[in-house]
Order: C-alpha cells, then structure tokens, then sequence
C-alpha cells in the first residue's frame, strides 16, 4: 500500500515547496524578462526542459529550496547571456538557431524540404486546414519555423488579390 499513498510522504512540505519555486520563477522571470521562456532555439528548449527537471527534483527528493532556486537563477542568467551573445554575434546565432524552411512556396508544395524536414505531405495538408486554407491558390508561403511550428501565410476570402510583403520570408531557407 506504500506505493500509493505513504504517512511519511512530506505533502505539506511539498505544498509550500511548490508555491514557494512558484514565487521565484515568477520574480526570476520578471527580472531576465519573458524572453527566459521563448522558444526560439534549441537551447531554449533544453533550458525549459531543464527548468522541469530542476523544479521536480527540488519538489520531490532531498534537494533544497535555496539549492533549487539558485540552479533555476542559474539556468535563467546562462540564458540571458546566450540571447544577449547571440544579439551580439551572428555567427553563435547561426550555429545555435536553425534557420526557417519554406515548405511551400506559393501554390507549389517543395518535396525536397518536406522530406528533408521529414514532415508528411499529410501533416503539411491538415496544417493547411487548420489555418482554414481552402484552396492551394491562396497560399503564399509555408514556413517550418525554428521552433518546429509551421506557419500558413495565406490570402483571406480574396484569394491573391491581397498583397503579400516578401520581407515576411527574409531569413526563410528556400533549399534544405
């Protein structure tokens, strides 16, 4: 019966553990800036990946409130440094962020990047029908951000008489 439900479990413990890691990702948050959070790039999925890790560990095991606190601090200002680097100097930018790839171009639905993306004409298609594209012709450009998500660049009811701002796909890869 101890693996469900044990007396000596510290619930209370955890209870004020939990809201006080609460309180200081909110304060830590605010102090780096929302940026902490993104997701941009690689490293800021490993960053939130690892804030997890650290706020379990910290709930759950024999780690320290201050331990854990000061490791989240740490995660947040190696973070801050890396988007403040990756400002400065484009070369750490290029080798930390992926850069986007056009999926679509047009109408013309580019195999080469969908295979090399390893993303599924099908999974292109119901992308599509999320953005509610209803015919390929009001397509302009779709994008595999850095993040993973796919973005629909689409003309509304007018299909292409809107104008489309090529600026919108600066940075964009059009070859894998």
């Amino acid at each position: 019966m101890d693996w469900i439900y044990s007396t000596a479990d510290p619930l209370i413990q955890t209870l004020i553990g939990s809201a006080i890691i609460f309180v200081v990702i909110i304060v830590l948050t605010r102090i780096i800036g929302l940026r902490a959070f993104a997701k941009f790039t690689a490293h800021d999925f490993a960053f939130t990946v690892a804030i997890g890790s650290i706020i379990s560990s910290t709930l759950t095991s024999n780690t320290s409130l201050v331990h854990g606190s000061f490791a989240i601090a740490c995660l947040l200002l190696i973070t801050f440094s890396f988007s403040f680097l990756q400002r400065k100097f484009s070369l750490l930018n290029n080798i930390i962020s992926n850069s986007p790839l056009l999926l679509m171009d047009g109408s013309t639905i580019l195999d080469v990047n969908l295979k090399s993306a390893r993303i599924a004409e099908e999974q292109l298609i119901s992308k599509l029908r999320e953005a509610n594209v209803l015919n390929f012709e009001q397509v302009f450009a779709v994008v595999l951000e850095t993040t993973g998500d796919i973005s629909v660049l689409h003309a509304s009811d007018g299909y292409k008489n809107e104008r489309f701002d090529k600026k919108l796909l600066s940075g964009v890869r059009k070859k894998p």
